[in-house]
């Protein structure tokens, strides 16, 4: 366990806080630091997503109560803007993030004894913030943003490489370039249309750090809902202790 820690300690801001967390995880070595449990929620009688399948029964998919959905996905980047990440528009994620943007985020860096809540509502980048980052990604990641009907039943793992390779020859991508490297590739490939980024804009984040006796640390941000200021500006959140 941890001695904790005080509000001293804290920053003005929970963006400034959680960038000294994450630079303090990233050099402690916790194991993919930028991991994080996205939570969304399905809206009671919307439509059910194309990304479901029959296994599942569309009827009974959105009706009743909201129903809760988690992943595992990777920050990109957290900034005065928010927390960003990138996905399959179509997947089931995406489905629920278009019908109900609210969600939450969750860190945990056991190594440390600490995790960071955040709560929050997601947009979408723009095209053009979505292109910067998928011409980063390595060639194989981009061909497979196109080959993968990402949440949707396939009949097998051969359909996927079908579709892979079909890709390949639209994009005029030699195999063992995607595969190996060892083809230079300098043409760009554009970003799929049911692909990008999210940036979720937080309105409460927690910062939880563990002590002796289960007797933890528990500081929460909570964003004035009126306030149209930028999430760097101080004076928007209020920040509260929380019992363990």
């Amino acid at each position: 366990m941890t001695n904790g820690m005080n509000e001293s300690e804290l920053e003005s801001t929970p963006m400034t806080m959680f960038t000294k967390w994450l630079q303090q995880a990233i050099k402690a070595g916790v194991p993919e630091p930028e991991a994080m449990t996205l939570s969304t929620v399905a809206v009671p009688d919307a439509p059910a997503p194309a990304s479901e399948s029959s296994a599942l029964d569309k009827s009974a998919w959105r009706t009743g109560a909201p129903r809760p959905s988690a992943r595992v996905v990777l920050l990109k980047r957290a900034d005065e803007h928010g927390f960003q990440f990138f996905s399959n528009y179509e997947s089931r994620k995406g489905d629920e993030l278009a019908a109900n943007p609210w969600c939450s985020l969750t860190f945990y860096w056991a190594k440390m004894h600490r995790s960071v809540r955040v709560c929050g509502r997601a947009e979408r980048l723009s095209q053009a913030e979505s292109q910067d980052y998928f011409d980063s990604r390595p060639l194989g990641s981009r061909i497979g943003a196109w080959a993968s009907p990402q949440s949707q039943v396939i009949e097998s793992r051969e359909v996927l490489s079908k579709r892979l390779s079909d890709y390949e020859k639209r994009f005029e991508v030699p195999p063992a370039a995607v595969v190996e490297s060892k083809v230079p590739f300098d043409k760009q490939i554009p970003v799929p249309p049911h692909w990008g980024g999210y940036r979720v804009i937080p309105d409460e984040v927690e910062f939880w750090i563990g002590r002796a006796s289960r007797l933890h640390d528990r500081f929460r941000y909570v964003r004035d809902p009126h306030s149209s200021a930028a999430l760097s500006d101080a004076n928007s959140w209020t920040i509260e202790r929380l019992a363990p």
